[in-house]
């Protein structure tokens, strides 16, 4: 059985099939794809080459998952970045829609007075979260796989269109 048709068994719940370890070996390529409809900026990069990760990569990522509504750039937790590269192999559309990032403590606090489902303490703040969906994907699809994976926090998002995943503790909503 090939990775991919491992991960899409686990995306579609069938339980106890583990990771290949191949997935996130220390050898290879890490390849990302990132398009944010805040800013329209889009990114394809490399963050990962035969077990280094690629400053100049985390830099060009850092900036575009930046806070833009304060245009400040934080860095990414690059276990944020492997998870949701864990989750991007096992489908055939890659391109990551990202809805929000790094989040500034000032932005939080004015997302948390418009909208209810925004935490005290978000993973945002720290650069350890990210909302998005796969283009070509249903959200149902991805959550299954993240829960799988138990890499940190899963949140579904339906109505918004959207999964939440950071590198907290595993938990799901």
């Amino acid at each position: 059985m090939s990775r991919r048709e491992a991960l899409k068994y686990i995306a579609t719940g069938v339980a106890g099939l583990l990771l290949p370890k191949s997935l996130l070996a220390n050898e290879g390529l890490r390849v990302i794809d990132l398009y944010s409809i805040h800013t329209g900026e889009r990114l394809k990069t490399t963050y990962w080459v035969d077990g280094h990760y690629i400053k100049q990569a985390l830099s060009d990522i850092n900036y575009l998952l930046r806070d833009h509504r304060a245009d400040e750039v934080h860095p990414i937790d690059v276990r944020l970045l492997d998870f949701l590269y864990a989750i991007c192999c096992s489908f055939e559309a890659s391109k990551v829609i990202v809805i929000s990032g790094y989040r500034t403590p000032a932005t939080n606090a004015y997302l948390r007075r418009i909208s209810s489902g925004v935490a005290r303490e978000s993973y945002h703040m720290y650069g350890r979260a990210i909302d998005f969906y796969i283009e070509g994907v249903e959200l149902s699809q991805v959550r299954n796989l993240a829960i799988a994976l138990g890499l940190g926090g899963v949140g579904y998002y339906p109505s918004s269109g959207f999964i939440h995943l950071d590198t907290g503790p595993f938990r799901t909503w």
